[in-house]
């Protein structure tokens, strides 16, 4: 997948094109790309895709502005999975935000991406105040030349799949729901760095995960599955948070204990897949307390691995 940053670079040719922040990739997103997929195969078109850094709500109110559930590169790589052949990466600022929709029309979609064929969310909403719709796309497209459709939300069990809903999830501990919605158990990517090795003092060596994540949308200790090791999934228990009981940090932290494993991997960039919650993150009044309890948690983790 070809990557741009901004839409100075005009599309090679003619695309099919959605549009969206993609935040997770859920099944909601999974079934509008593999729409997009379809579509471009059957009209011979590159199936692209147009999403935005910063997300929008991150800009307008950054201290209200929801958890992320992906990094900028989580999120490509899942849109790459998907087929896409063309990502468009638009800076989200106040020149950007102020593109009336018209103009947004004109001179990204059209001018830009060369849109012959664009496929929409049925909430999507573009352009300065968010004053553009469907309709407006549809009476566009007449005139401009391009097709757009509309694809209805994905529902599960009676829950509309959302990035909202994914957080709720996650957020309560309820991973396995989230997990339903995504279509995949939810995932964290970071390279391994050199941590403070309290982990190892305590009996409990774990890999320290360098995070992008500022806000991450769960906190706790889980049981984990790890990829990036040489081809294996691992299993282990991870900590997410801000370590109260020891050097308590102002950026959470991930930290995983791999079982039965204690080979060298500074450097590796690991996918972290959480599978179960054990519990939230807590005090304790010193460092034998806090021994006690990793040593239950691993205990619990494994167990939740043999049923």
């Amino acid at each position: 997948m070809l990557v741009y940053r901004g839409y100075a670079q005009r599309a090679p040719s003619a695309t099919a094109l959605t549009i969206g922040n993609f935040d997770g990739v859920h099944l909601g997103h999974r079934a509008l790309l593999a729409r997009l997929t379809a579509t471009a195969i059957t009209e011979g078109l590159p199936p692209t895709v147009l999403t935005f850094e910063p997300h929008p709500r991150e800009f307008f109110a950054p201290g209200t502005a929801p958890a992320r559930l992906s990094t900028l590169r989580e999120k490509l790589e899942l849109i790459d999975d998907a087929g896409v052949a063309l990502a468009y990466v638009c800076h989200f600022n106040a020149r950007f935000a102020a593109l009336s929709p018209e103009e947004f029309i004109q001179k990204v979609l059209v001018d830009a991406l060369r849109v012959r064929h664009l496929i929409i969310g049925d909430d999507f909403r573009f352009g300065s105040k968010r004053a553009g719709d469907f309709a407006l796309l549809q009476k566009s497209g007449a005139s401009l030349g391009f097709q757009v459709e509309a694809m209805e939300s994905v529902v599960l069990e009676g829950e509309r799949a959302s990035s909202s809903a994914v957080r709720d999830a996650l957020r309560s501990g309820r991973l396995a729901h989230a997990a339903r919605l995504l279509g995949r158990p939810y995932s964290i990517d970071g390279r391994v760095v050199y941590g403070d090795q309290i982990g190892r003092q305590l009996g409990f060596a774990t890999a320290n995960i360098r995070m992008k994540h500022e806000r991450p949308p769960l906190l706790g200790v889980f049981a984990v599955e790890v990829r990036g090791v040489d081809g294996k999934v691992l299993q282990g228990v991870a900590n997410l948070g801000y370590r109260p009981s020891a050097n308590l940090v102002v950026r959470p932290i991930l930290e995983v204990h791999l079982f039965d494993f204690n080979a060298d991997i500074y450097g590796a960039h690991l996918n972290v897949r959480f599978l179960h919650k054990l519990r939230d993150e807590m005090k304790f009044p010193n460092f034998d307390a806090l021994k006690a309890q990793i040593a239950s948690d691993v205990e619990a983790a494994e167990n939740h691995f043999k049923v």
